[in-house]
């Protein structure tokens, strides 16, 4: 059974601004993920309760950080964007 998906409003902001075909490949990743939570890799350190999921797109590496709740059964998408500086504006919002 999947999981529930909940976008929380960073997340939403950044998706409004992606093209038609990037939209597509996160749907394509958010779908992946709801099934298999697991999947992406789990973060370190400050971000211990991020999970990223890496995927490409237009020859380039987007990432979809996102936080999932078991006992709910809730997956919380966070971030999406490309590699570039994607852990360091994580990072300063999490503060």
């Amino acid at each position: 059974m999947a999981y529930a998906v909940i976008q929380m409003r960073r997340f939403a902001r950044q998706y409004k601004k992606l093209n038609d075909k990037i939209t597509k490949d996160v749907d394509e990743a958010v779908v992946k993920i709801s099934g298999i939570p697991t999947l992406g890799e789990q973060k370190k350190g400050d971000l211990s309760k991020l999970w990223v999921f890496k995927f490409k797109s237009n020859h380039q590496l987007y990432l979809l950080g996102y936080s999932f709740d078991d006992g709910l059964r809730l997956i919380y998408l966070e971030s999406i964007g490309p590699h570039e500086n994607f852990y360091r504006d994580i990072k300063h919002i999490k503060r």
